[in-house]
């Protein structure tokens, strides 16, 4: 029976994620799900909590070299500001990557034995075979179908009930960053035999790195479509002619994304005044693209490498801590 008043339970779910992270913000999934769900589940609030910095990192990871770099906003109503209030390609990626990273934790907190509600994949079990011929099931599979199927009762539970256009982009993104987890699922083996013949396989399936799924998503940011909502409000066509029609590994987004190179509140751009730029380079990070035309200023700043660095029997490298002066770039802000 659950003794606790809803509101109550509603901001301990939110106050574990909270206390378990170092992102000083509060996750806008918190708010789409029903208290029941969330008090029911604080152990997987508590796991979902200690992800999220993991796919947030990944997502600045991806975009650190550029003008929109996956920023978060510390004490606001949601982790992006602002920015989540469009539909922009941006905010498609956001969607997917954190819809994948809940799929991406939970199956591995399952593996891990860190939640009573789940254990390894209980599907993957006796013998199967592939192209090298057959083996058994053995080890611990990651229990991607549960991690799924709580992502899509926890992410979706909002857009499942308004069931608007905005609600349709954010369930197709979802559904894409989800699958995204599951195109890198590997078979793993170990060989049992006599002189390592292999005679006997057991082998496991195996998320591969987050880092593969977040670089496959930042293919579909690039190529993500614009769409419109057909005429029964059930799917999407492609907003321009001569586009593709999306499938369901695509990202879709319906509006322009803003102008990243300014700070404007009502669209949650930051702006990139203060970036670093690269003076040197020619491609997205260089200062002339970085700080949108309007200038760098140059500091400097004491860096601290290894150096000298010397192999010595057996078996250590010791290494002196070289100090040196370098130059950092740092775009104009607007005036």
């Amino acid at each position: 029976m659950n003794l606790l008043p809803s509101g109550i339970c509603f901001y301990l779910s939110v106050a574990v994620c909270w206390l378990t992270t170092e992102v000083d913000a509060s996750w806008w999934y918190m708010g789409t799900l029903g208290s029941q769900v969330m008090c029911d589940n604080i152990p997987v609030m508590q796991a979902i909590g200690f992800g999220m910095k993991n796919w947030i990192s990944e997502c600045q990871h991806q975009f650190q070299n550029h003008r929109w770099n996956c920023y978060t906003v510390a004490r606001d109503h949601n982790l992006f500001g602002r920015l989540l209030l469009r539909s922009s390609r941006e905010v498609a990626f956001v969607y997917a990557i954190s819809s994948a990273g809940v799929v991406y934790t939970l199956a591995r907190a399952c593996s891990r034995g860190e939640l009573d509600s789940c254990s390894c994949d209980p599907t993957k079990k006796g013998s199967s075979q592939d192209a090298k011929g057959s083996f058994d099931w053995g080890g611990c599979s990651d229990h991607v179908d549960y991690a799924v199927r709580f992502s899509q009762a926890f992410v979706d539970a909002k857009e499942r009930k308004e069931r608007d256009a905005r609600a349709l982009m954010n369930l197709h993104n979802n559904q894409a960053g989800r699958k995204a987890v599951r195109r890198f699922m590997t078979l793993e083996c170990k060989c049992h035999g006599v002189s390592g013949s292999c005679s006997i396989r057991t082998c496991w399936l195996a998320m591969a790195d987050f880092q593969r799924t977040g670089d496959h998503l930042r293919k579909r940011y690039n190529n993500a479509v614009q769409v419109a909502v057909n005429q029964y409000g059930t799917g999407f066509t492609a907003m321009h002619t001569n586009f593709k029609r999306p499938s369901k590994n695509d990202l879709v987004y319906f509006e322009d994304s803003p102008d990243y190179c300014i700070r404007d509140h009502e669209s949650g751009s930051m702006g990139t005044g203060g970036r670093v730029c690269n003076r040197t380079s020619r491609g997205v990070d260089s200062c002339e693209v970085m700080c949108c035309g309007r200038g760098y200023d140059t500091s400097q700043a004491s860096r601290t490498t290894k150096c000298e660095c010397k192999f010595h029997w057996c078996c250590a490298v010791h290494c002196r801590d070289c100090h040196q002066q370098v130059d950092v770039h740092t775009c104009k802000s607007q005036t």
